[in-house]
């Protein structure tokens, strides 16, 4: 009977114990199973970081404006007579463009001229009789003022009469023709615009701090958004001589050349300008950077087997990034493996698994041409 019972008793034991260290092994699957289904490999992609020249540089947007240009006007009314341009055309100093009627003002001109010619036909010849005596001097001083009066009289009509034309200020374009024949004008009315387009400037602000690295005659480069492939090149030509209180900012002034007159008067434009000497930094893809509240960071992946490892979190300080790229002044040494795309999923420590299939070039200056 105690035989059966020992029997019985270490046959529920071992029964027992078989059914806990099954739910023991089975607990340590299941924690297993879920720690895996929590973190597993993300599919990450990435650059080795490797030093390259770099080339700082100040960047700032401003405005082209024509060397010359000007909205032409008329100072004084009157009705359009007759017109000498077209829309777009290209004109030179000293050209007539609009005529009023001045049938009016001509008519006294030539009134005006027939007096002066006159008190000279009276001026010469009391100057021959007062050899003779014949006349008094006072008589030939008021004839010299007489004339003088009425030939300062034809100039001043001259003036006014000259004032009923237009004629180009300066050499450049025409923009497009805003009045008609036949239309009356009011003193001031605009009638086209004129720009002078080669060369062109392009005004920008720098901060005060960038005064020490710029001069007259240093090299900038221009991108417009008309022309987005294209880099303009020109040089500085003026620094203003104060800065505004108000930004602490300084106006600067470069000159572009613009042959094509492709560049128009208005346009907004990002300038660079190279400053310093060429130097050897690290450089990554901008899309390896991360910003946080923090500063910005860079995921690293350590142990790489196999294209797989594990992501690292490291802050870096960068520089002013150019196109695609930046510089990394700290955080990053050559050789060490960076994330490019991918971080938003990544925390410290999680495992990745690299897939550099479809990776982007990353450029300084993407698809730019120098003019």
């Amino acid at each position: 009977m105690i035989k059966r019972m020992t029997i019985m008793l270490c046959g529920m034991a071992i029964l027992f114990g078989g059914l806990y260290g099954f739910q023991t092994f089975k607990e340590i699957m299941i924690r297993r199973a879920i720690g895996a289904l929590a973190n597993p490999p993300q599919t990450v992609s990435t650059v080795v970081a490797a030093n390259a020249p770099w080339q700082s540089s100040l960047s700032a947007v401003g405005s082209l404006r024509a060397v010359n240009g000007a909205d032409l006007a008329l100072q004084v009314a009157g009705i359009v007579q007759s017109i000498e341009f077209s829309s777009g055309d290209s004109v030179t100093a000293g050209q007539t463009l609009l005529s009023l009627v001045a049938t009016d003002d001509l008519a006294k001109l030539r009134s005006l001229q027939a007096t002066a010619e006159n008190y000279a036909i009276v001026l010469k010849r009391d100057e021959e009789q007062i050899k003779f005596n014949a006349v008094s001097q006072a008589t030939v001083d008021s004839d010299r003022a007489n004339l003088k009066n009425a030939q300062a009289l034809v100039e001043q009509q001259k003036a006014l009469l000259e004032q009923k034309t237009l004629k180009a200020p300066f050499s450049g374009r025409l923009g497009i023709r805003a009045v008609d024949l036949g239309q009356y004008l009011s003193a001031g009315t605009s009638i086209v615009t004129l720009q002078s387009l080669d060369p062109i400037y392009v005004d920008f602000y720098l901060p005060q701090q960038a005064l020490a690295s710029i001069r007259i005659g240093q090299d900038v480069s221009v991108a417009v958004d008309a022309f987005p492939a294209e880099r303009f090149t020109g040089q500085i030509t003026a620094i203003n001589a104060k800065v505004d209180s108000s930004s602490r900012n300084v106006q600067v002034r470069a000159t572009l050349r613009n042959g094509g007159a492709r560049l128009l008067p208005g346009m907004f434009a990002k300038v660079e300008i190279a400053v310093g000497k060429p130097e050897q930094v690290v450089t990554l893809p901008l899309t390896a950077i991360v910003n946080n509240s923090y500063g910005d960071l860079v995921y690293l992946v350590d142990d790489l087997r196999d294209g797989q490892g594990t992501a690292r979190q490291m802050f870096v300080k960068t520089r002013p990034p150019k196109g695609d790229r930046v510089a990394v002044n700290d955080g990053i040494k050559p050789g060490e493996t960076v994330v490019i795309a991918g971080q938003l999923k990544l925390r410290n420590g999680s495992p990745v698994k690299i897939d550099n299939t479809h990776v982007p070039q990353a450029e300084a200056a993407p698809n730019i041409v120098d003019q």
